[in-house]
């Protein structure tokens, strides 16, 4: 059996005082009209640590800094295996990270040429409750987003990571 190449990734469940989680715009290549709001985050480059990925992460797509002391708890963990889904890959393992901060004008180090680079056409504040009232045709990562964040604001992060599905 052919062995399953995976993008290793990290994502930033960033919140703000009011519950507010940040999220990026993503239109998906090769998928007409796929739009998907995500957490910000990416892959972990060669030698670099998880929590070094996501600070880099955060400080490229929205301008935010990963506090290192205490570090952010690792709240959720998703395996995802399905062609097409990572480009150049089978598949993604997303680790997040839960990252507290006041609210913030999103405004990372990279250039609008190069986010679009990365798919992403907007970065936006968004309540549980606009996710979960959502009907448009733009889908959210992970699919279930609107309950897994209510259950993490009400119950605060989880002892162990949670798997999620798609």
């Amino acid at each position: 059996m052919a062995s399953v190449k995976l993008r290793h990734a990290v994502r930033g469940i960033v919140l703000d005082e009011d519950a507010r989680i940040l999220l990026c715009r993503f239109t998906v290549r090769g998928a007409a009209g796929t739009v998907v709001w995500a957490t910000p985050g990416g892959g972990i480059e060669p030698g670099e640590t998880p929590l070094a990925a996501l600070d880099r992460e955060l400080r490229e797509e929205v301008g935010l800094t990963v506090p290192a002391d205490p570090p952010p708890p690792h709240v959720w963990h998703q395996e995802v295996v399905a062609p097409g889904h990572a480009e150049g890959y089978d598949g993604v393992v997303n680790d997040y990270f839960l990252v507290r901060t006041a609210a913030f004008e999103p405004r990372g180090t990279l250039r609008d040429d190069r986010l679009a680079g990365e798919n992403i056409t907007a970065v936006e504040w968004w309540h549980p409750e606009e996710i979960a009232a959502y009907t448009g045709t733009d889908l959210f990562a992970p699919r279930d987003l609107a309950s897994r964040l209510t259950a993490l604001v009400s119950a605060g992060p989880p002892a162990r990571p949670v798997r999620l599905g798609l």
